[in-house]
């Protein structure tokens, strides 16, 4: 009950930033209404996250893999879109929920922009790598059964994720959604989402097995 109180209240708070946001901002009002919104959704699930009795244990694995994230993120700087992100994040909430891939994805985000820069950008790269780790964990079944699942996966958190960020540049230089300019956005673009969506199924399949080994032997040595 509370949960759904929680999520009401929130939508409640994003629907008068949507309307506000069309009366006090002019030529960026979508842009800032969409940074609002991105900074809204992500709330919940870190109310959810601290609410929960989160063990010590897991928390520090948690750190452990926003850590290997930030890391490889930085490493691979030289290869545009050629990430290994994805892959940790998916990974983690595949073996330890929902939650904790939100975590990784919106930490991992937001800690690797202060090396290569923050914006406006960062609420929304937070939320959609958030997100790719959530319903990673709510697939977390199938992805574990299923290489050719976790490799669609793969596929289709670059495409999500790019065409989420050309949404967003879009919406930042026009002040509102321009079909048009977005096609070619899209369309300049393609070569880092199919770069992205590429390393995405690599890393996914070469790190899944060997990482997700120690992560279930941690599962089961502390009890997690």
């Amino acid at each position: 009950m509370k949960k759904r109180l929680l999520f009401g209240l929130v939508i409640l708070i994003i629907l008068v930033v949507i309307f506000s946001g069309m009366m006090l901002f002019k030529d960026k009002q979508y842009a800032w209404i969409s940074i609002s919104v991105a900074v809204l959704a992500c709330v919940p699930f870190f109310l959810q996250f601290e609410k929960r009795n989160n063990d010590i244990k897991k928390l520090v694995l948690i750190a452990v893999m926003v850590s290997l994230s930030v890391i490889s993120r930085i490493i691979f700087t030289p290869l545009p879109g050629f990430k290994p992100v994805t892959a940790l994040v998916v990974i983690t909430a595949m073996y330890f929920g929902s939650e904790a891939g939100f975590m990784t994805g919106a930490l991992s985000a937001v800690i690797s922009n202060f090396y290569f820069g923050q914006g406006p950008w960062t609420p929304f790269q937070m939320l959609i790598w958030g997100l790719i780790g959530f319903f990673g964990g709510v697939f977390a079944k199938r992805l574990l059964e299923s290489k050719f699942d976790l490799a669609m996966y793969g596929v289709l958190s670059g495409i999500v994720f790019s065409s989420a960020m050309d949404t967003w540049s879009v919406l930042w230089v026009d002040g509102s959604f321009n079909v048009s300019r977005f096609l070619t956005t899209v369309i300049a673009s393609s070569q880092f989402m199919i770069i992205y969506a590429v390393s995405n199924v690599i890393f996914l399949l070469l790190f899944s097995k060997p990482i997700g080994k120690f992560l279930d032997r941690i599962k089961t040595k502390f009890q997690l």
